[in-house]
């Protein structure tokens, strides 16, 4: 929703999962065979899901050339970052810190192994802090289809009660990303029903 949102495209949005079902009808077993989310269906095009698709098709569809390049070779770059931060940070976030620092009831938490997944994702979170050193976004100085894999997740991982590395470089591109109005709608929203009680 956030690179919908970049991109000015217009939208209509229908919320299903988690506390609002609908994953398990037919209807939706019709968008997307795996029952998950998120799913798209641009005019009459097949339904498209799996968050790396859905990313590369709004960029072709409706990105600009700083957004995602025509070049062959500029494009690769933007898509190596996506493809990184899906993988090396997405990945080494959500279940490894974030399931366990906030879905899980704090009385059952590993705080050792809290810390150490923390320092396994400062370990990759520190090649962004360095990769933005040479600029104001992941690929230079253009948001890119890079910066909405990677700065999704920077919202919750600043949110969240935990001890955080320096990363200087990092800190000042989220808080760039929290300044624009689509990051502020689409991802700086309350996650307080995900916590554990």
């Amino acid at each position: 929703m956030w690179c919908v949102g970049e991109l000015g495209v217009e939208y209509h949005r229908h919320d299903l999962g988690h506390r609002f079902g609908g994953l398990d009808t037919d209807a939706f077993r019709q968008l997307n065979p795996n029952r998950t989310i998120p799913v798209i269906q641009d005019d009459d095009h097949p339904p498209l899901w799996e968050t790396g698709a859905i990313l590369r098709y709004l960029a072709n569809a409706y990105g600009n050339q700083a957004f995602w390049p025509r070049d062959t070779a500029r494009q690769a770059e933007v898509d190596k970052w996506a493809e990184w931060a899906k993988i090396n940070i997405a990945m080494t976030f959500t279940v490894p810190v974030f399931w366990q620092v906030v879905r899980t009831p704090k009385a059952e938490q590993d705080q050792h192994a809290n810390k150490h997944a923390v320092a396994a994702l400062e370990h990759k979170l520190a090649l962004a802090d360095a990769q933005l050193s040479e600029g104001a976004f992941l690929c230079g100085a253009d948001l890119t289809l890079a910066d909405i894999q990677l700065g999704h997740i920077l919202y919750r991982y600043y949110d969240i009660d935990i001890s955080r590395a320096e990363l200087p470089n990092l800190r000042r591109y989220y808080k760039m990303l929290a300044d624009r109005p689509a990051y502020q709608t689409h991802v700086m929203i309350s996650y307080d029903e995900l916590r554990a009680p």
